[in-house]
């Protein structure tokens, strides 16, 4: 259910009842898209039955899933069919197309090909914890948050989002784990991290299935290079990535997790309290051991002078606010 996760905290103030979050996503349902549409993106069941609920309640915890579909088209195959038309314009008037033309016939190509395109779908899990003041979203990718979070925000009157901001940043606490080897309390550093020089040359080294409590990677870590994410596990029970940007990736639920389930005992309202009740304990703890939590008027006031000199994705701590459309989500596999 939850791969990857970007963690949003809800702003005070903000209410809402079941039934209203309904209504709202119901005036953006998902369609698959249409003979000579690129891209198609909506709400869908979460459990997905036909016509069922788009806002699922489980132990209090409130479920959405967002949909979309994309036509795939090589832009080899595009260029192939522009030519076929420059040519045939040539062939049947004796004249080149100039440069307009050729963007007008790219546009026609376009239309041509659409509906002959393969389609591919993606989905993204949303959960909103409305008793933590959180908001959770299951994907790795800033820009696809960013339009997940515009259209909530637009479709709910009130709500507002900030990125969650702790008082140590990710990358100095991962590199303080690294070279004490003295993980926080209730982690342990599991085979998996990469270290970054903040020099020009942006040199990068990378361990997979690796121990890191070696004098290579301190050394790293004392020539400057800094973790960009590392592999932690909380508890015994959650392994995941941490990133420099406070995301969560690679999660996974270990055995201690499903001990005492029956074998094909499960379904989606267990599937949700299990990754919900975990992430719910695991998620306080590592703010805890990243110095704590910034209150969202601090994060926003920080966000708002680093604005300007930020190129890349949201920060962390800054508001949301309309973005572009990304291409297509990634995939979702079953829950576990």
């Amino acid at each position: 259910m939850f791969k990857n996760l970007i963690v949003y905290r809800i702003a005070p103030g903000w209410q809402c009842e079941l039934t209203q979050l309904e209504e709202a996503l119901a005036r953006t349902p998902f369609t698959e898209c249409g003979a000579t549409q690129e891209r198609s993106a909506g709400w869908v069941p979460p459990r997905g039955e036909a016509h069922g609920l788009l806002a699922e309640s489980v132990g209090g915890q409130w479920m959405l899933r967002f949909m979309t579909e994309s036509k795939v088209l090589p832009g080899s195959v595009v260029a192939r069919k522009v030519q076929e038309k420059v040519d045939r314009i040539e062939q049947e008037t004796g004249r080149k197309p100039g440069k307009k033309e050729k963007r007008d016939l790219k546009d026609e190509a376009l239309l041509d090909l659409l509906p002959m395109a393969f389609t591919k779908q993606g989905s993204m899990w949303v959960w909103i914890d409305q008793a933590a003041r959180c908001l959770v979203l299951g994907t790795g990718s800033q820009a696809r948050a960013d339009e997940v979070t515009s259209l909530l925000t637009e479709a709910l009157p009130g709500l507002a989002l900030v990125l969650v901001h702790t008082a140590t940043s990710p990358q100095a606490a991962m590199a303080h784990w690294l070279a004490s080897q003295e993980p926080p309390a209730g982690f342990s550093i599991d085979r998996e991290c990469e270290l970054k020089a903040a020099d020009e040359e942006k040199a990068v080294v990378r361990y997979a299935r690796h121990p890191l409590d070696i004098e290579e990677v301190q050394s790293h870590i004392a020539a400057g290079k800094l973790p960009t994410r590392l592999a932690l596990t909380w508890e015994g029970r959650v392994s995941f990535l941490l990133t420099e940007g406070l995301q969560l990736k690679k999660i996974a639920f270990l055995d201690t997790v499903f001990e005492g389930q029956a074998d094909g005992e499960g379904g989606f309202d267990a599937d949700v309290a299990i990754a919900t009740g975990e992430l719910a304990q695991l998620l306080p703890d590592l703010l805890a051991a990243l110095g704590g939590e910034v209150p969202a008027g601090v994060a926003m006031a920080q966000a708002a002078q680093a604005g300007a000199g930020h190129s890349g994705g949201a920060p962390a701590g800054s508001v949301t606010g309309p973005a572009q459309a990304p291409e297509d989500l990634e995939p979702e596999s079953a829950p576990f």
